[in-house]
């Protein structure tokens, strides 16, 4: 049987530390209101110097090929998620794979917002288990420090969002290791209550992707019903991880380590109260890099390597909520 293994982690941040007393001079909050509502210390922010979301996948992505002891060349298909692509066409597939010099090699786009990395890691499974791909580069990146309104206005949703890319290369191999299993779904009924609702091709009857009416009431800024969102990703991920666990015949107590989407660490502690797993085995880094959506995932996982947390042979599991809504879950084991 093949299975696709993790040979390899690698993550990137810009350099700019943005923290939470810097957000005090543009909003109208403070680092304890945030701290108590999200756990959020600081973020990163992007410079002003062209830097953008393919930069930091790139980077991310050399160092996932280092980690992983491979060459560049020997990757053979490339999938890239964000929600904040460098532009609206081509996606950042394509980009990356000119950087990286691969000619040739295809490059999946995949627009799950927060879920994003779970919905690729059943991609990439997909591709590997059928023998279409041997070795696949799988990226998160966002840039979103361009993309949120940074008046007092824009407080609520403002302060959560953080830059940064994390890269994941899976490889073909007839180990009995990699990734186990995961679990996806999505429903659109509350799909207004986290978005962007401008630019778009579906706007309320004119013939303009964007217009001066709708930059001025702020359309093209995210909006997020907070409560709605965090009760919502609570449940769901609770849910989907239970069902994955029993499907694949796995106790919690058996899961050496658990990595989330990083969207609100209250949202995390809540997870890990309701199924009764120890905190010390829930490994976050939304307090240094805030929510980095389709990133969160690798760049956490990749953090957890550096430090320890994360050994070669645990058995890990991810949850994440997002956008759509969607929502998943992930089993695998570590190198």
């Amino acid at each position: 049987m093949i299975n696709a293994k993790l040979i390899g982690l690698g993550s990137y941040v810009p350099e700019r530390v943005v923290t939470n007393h810097d957000i005090e001079t543009l909003m109208n909050t403070n680092d304890e209101w945030i701290q108590q509502r999200t756990g959020i210390q600081e973020r990163r922010w992007v410079t002003k110097d062209g830097e953008g979301n393919v930069d930091l996948g790139y980077n991310a992505a050399l160092n996932a090929i280092k980690n992983a002891e491979i060459q560049k060349e020997d990757i053979d298909c490339i999938v890239y998620a964000t929600l904040s692509p460098d532009h609206d066409f081509p996606g950042n597939g394509v980009f990356l794979g000119h950087r990286l010099g691969l000619p040739g090699v295809p490059a999946y786009d995949i627009r799950q917002q927060c879920a994003g990395f779970v919905y690729g890691m059943e991609m990439v499974n997909s591709l590997i288990k059928s023998g279409v791909y041997k070795t696949v580069l799988l990226v998160g990146g966002e840039v979103h420090s361009r993309g949120i309104n940074k008046t007092p206005e824009g407080r609520d949703v403002g302060v959560l969002f953080g830059d940064g890319a994390g890269a994941v290369i899976f490889q073909a191999t007839s180990e009995d290791t990699g990734i186990l299993g995961t679990k996806l779904h999505a429903d659109g009924a509350h799909a207004k209550e986290l978005w962007v609702e401008a630019p778009g091709s579906a706007t309320n009857g004119t013939d303009e992707r964007i217009s001066h009416e709708m930059l001025e009431k702020g359309l093209h800024y995210p909006y997020m019903n907070g409560k709605l969102v965090f009760t919502h990703a609570v449940r769901r991920m609770c849910e989907v991880l239970g069902v994955l666990c029993k499907e694949h015949q796995v106790a919690l107590d058996q899961i050496d380590l658990f990595v989330f989407h990083q969207a609100n660490l209250r949202i995390n502690e809540k997870v890990a109260d309701m199924i009764g797993i120890d905190k010390s085995k829930v490994f976050n880094t939304i307090q240094k890099y805030a929510n980095t959506t389709a990133a969160t995932i690798p760049l956490t996982l990749d953090e957890a390597r550096k430090t320890g947390a994360l050994k070669p042979g645990m058995l890990v599991a991810s949850a994440a909520f997002g956008s759509g809504f969607v929502w998943g879950a992930s089993l695998y084991r570590w190198n």
